[in-house]
């Protein structure tokens, strides 16, 4: 995975989603928008205290750099659950989707570009290059304990006949467990849902462990029969990468959010 542009645009784009040449995808980072300080500068999440002029214009810059309007790019209301919204139709109520509150967006329809915003948890992006169906996923700690990834891959499979071993995952940069240390509450969330704490997770000390939010997801994928081959990841820790990526936990809450995004053409 590495950084490229698009326009003004910088992104971190999946090789293995880009060889098939069937839809526009990436992890954006945090420059080149025109959002000031501390949110600077392309601020993509509308759930900060940025002006919401200033994010639209953000989203404009993206949506322009990969050739459709900013009303075909679809987020929702991120809660840290795991239901997700599925677009299965052609030339749905854009606007109502923003509204919607979950933490994964589905669908099999081009020209619909599809994003989660994010700025310490992991975006998850997947492909099916034969039935042409993509997913978003946003995976935060909560939403890692809930299986979001897995319930991602179930999507694709019931909904549209994906097989699994042909689905193609992206786990685009997300803090590291160099810099996110976790306690009992979010170890016990992990061990309720049947995760294997000790394969993504290192003690820190008493009642505190270092997490490794991207390994979570890439053992859900796993698990749900994607082919490690056909999983992507990178080791960029959007909290020691000041420079290029907003971070919740670092900024201690005042900062912008990149997004996860994804377009069939």
């Amino acid at each position: 995975m590495e950084m490229t542009n698009a326009g003004k645009v910088h992104y971190l784009e999946p090789a293995i989603f880009a060889r098939h040449g069937i839809s526009a995808q990436g992890f954006t980072s945090r420059n080149e928008g025109v959002s000031r300080p501390p949110y600077n500068s392309l601020n993509l999440g509308g759930n900060t205290l940025d002006s919401s002029h200033n994010v639209q214009g953000n989203r404009s810059i993206v949506a322009r750099a990969f050739g459709t309007r900013v009303e075909k790019l679809v987020t929702v209301t991120q809660v840290h659950g795991t239901d997700l919204l599925v677009i299965d139709t052609p030339n749905p109520d854009y606007s109502h989707f923003l509204k919607l509150e979950c933490d994964g967006i589905v669908t099999n329809q081009p020209g619909v570009m599809i994003g989660v915003c994010v700025a310490d948890c992991a975006p998850l992006l997947l492909l099916d290059p034969v039935n042409r169906v993509a997913a978003a996923l946003h995976a935060g700690w909560k939403g890692t304990a809930g299986r979001i990834a897995a319930k991602g891959v179930e999507a694709m499979v019931t909904l549209f006949g994906s097989e699994p071993a042909g689905i193609l995952a992206a786990v685009g940069p997300a803090i590291g467990p160099c810099c996110y240390e976790v306690d009992g509450p979010v170890r016990d969330a992990f061990s309720k849902g049947g995760a294997s704490w000790g394969e993504y997770a290192t003690e820190s000390g008493a009642g505190k462990w270092r997490l490794d939010l991207a390994l979570a997801n890439v053992h859900q994928f796993l698990d749900a029969g994607i082919p490690r081959d056909n999983i992507e990841t990178t080791d960029l820790c959007v909290s020691c990468q000041r420079d290029t990526f907003f971070s919740h936990r670092r900024d201690r809450g005042e900062t912008g959010r990149q997004m996860g995004f994804i377009m069939l053409r």
